[in-house]
């Protein structure tokens, strides 16, 4: 045999080989329809958001009409979050250059959100709020206090009974209702809330810690007035139990422990509008959660949480669609 005919016959190989290999790449699918919504497996969600949320606490008598407000230092922030399948983060900061954030030297807010989901029907977050530098209000009296302290850390898991139901078309677009549908969804929620009140001349210096645990029955709706917008609102009212125990770090009361009730009220509302795997929205949602601290007083807790975002859907990369396919049939978790 020649050397062109080796060489013939190597091109002849090779050929036949990359065409074998090319075919044996199963082909990665970008999107699924069904009947209400669509999903996009193998795309990277990417969004930057404008965000303004933080957590405040009113603290009444039972004995009387007297109250105070423990409001933060509010920050406005822009951040980004990234969903693949299953998984969504998200991070924010707080910018010098916002108007709300010129008075921010003192003062601290950080957010941590993570969301992921379980199959066809379980979902689950979780939270992080750290701030530092409150306002303790009183009707027309407002004293700012540097180094007043709270973190709250818990989260959700929530069971998703309407699989025609999408709850990731409201928070992340990683999937995109186009036929009106509703769920019900029960919750357990968690928290931990720590809280430092310190003064700077040491006359207050007090601990409080609280853990919430609450089932919270909820509705949510998703209305598609138009093929490339959706109007989403939810609302949930749920009871639990709360555990307070309040330590005066100057030793000048007896600490204090209770378990009390708690209520929780939670609404959402949310626009959103979708075309060409571009997307833009707003986000509302308002968290309140009742409580007493102590035998002579209770707490309502509320989070408020505001939200305008853009964001695009990318084709993740075949390696990266490939080894997640590997992990999740060893873990056996569904796309």
């Amino acid at each position: 045999m020649g050397v062109k005919n080796y060489i013939y016959l190597i091109i002849l190989l090779l050929g036949n080989s990359i065409c074998w290999a090319q075919d044996s790449i199963p082909e990665v699918i970008y999107e699924k329809h069904t009947a209400f919504k669509e999903t996009f497996p193998n795309r990277i969600t990417a969004r930057f958001f404008y965000v303004n949320t933080s957590n405040s606490l009113t603290v009444n008598d039972r004995n009387s009409n007297l109250f105070f407000n423990l409001n933060p230092n509010k920050q406005d922030r822009i951040g980004a979050s990234v969903s693949f399948r299953s998984i969504t983060f998200s991070y924010s900061f707080a910018p010098d250059f916002l108007a709300e954030n010129k008075d921010n030297d003192d003062s601290k807010l950080f957010n941590l959100g993570f969301r992921t989901y379980f199959g066809k029907h379980w979902m689950q977050s979780f939270d992080v709020y750290q701030e530092k530098g409150f306002y303790i209000e009183n009707n027309d009296v407002s004293v700012y206090l540097p180094l007043f302290k709270s973190f709250k850390i818990g989260g959700a898991t929530s069971f998703i009974f309407n699989e025609n139901f999408s709850f990731r078309a409201i928070v992340s677009q990683d999937e995109k209702q186009i036929k009106s549908a509703g769920s019900f969804i029960p919750r357990i929620i968690y928290y931990y809330n720590k809280i430092n009140l310190k003064t700077e001349d040491g006359f207050s210096n007090s601990e409080l810690d609280s853990y919430d645990i609450v089932f919270a029955p909820s509705y949510y709706y998703n209305f598609v007035p138009s093929k490339n917008l959706l109007l989403s609102t939810g609302v949930s009212a749920g009871l639990g139990l709360n555990h307070s125990k309040n330590k005066d770090k100057n030793h000048l009361e007896e600490d204090e422990s209770l378990t009390s009730l708690v209520t929780e009220l939670n609404f959402r509302g949310s626009i959103t509008y979708d075309v060409s795997n571009i997307y833009m929205g707003i986000h509302y949602n308002y968290l309140i959660l009742n409580h007493n601290t102590d035998r002579s007083s209770y707490v309502n807790d509320a989070i408020p949480f505001f939200q305008i975002f853009v964001g695009y859907r990318f084709k993740a990369p075949k390696k990266m669609v490939r080894k997640a396919d590997v992990i999740n049939d060893k873990i056996k978790f569904k796309k």
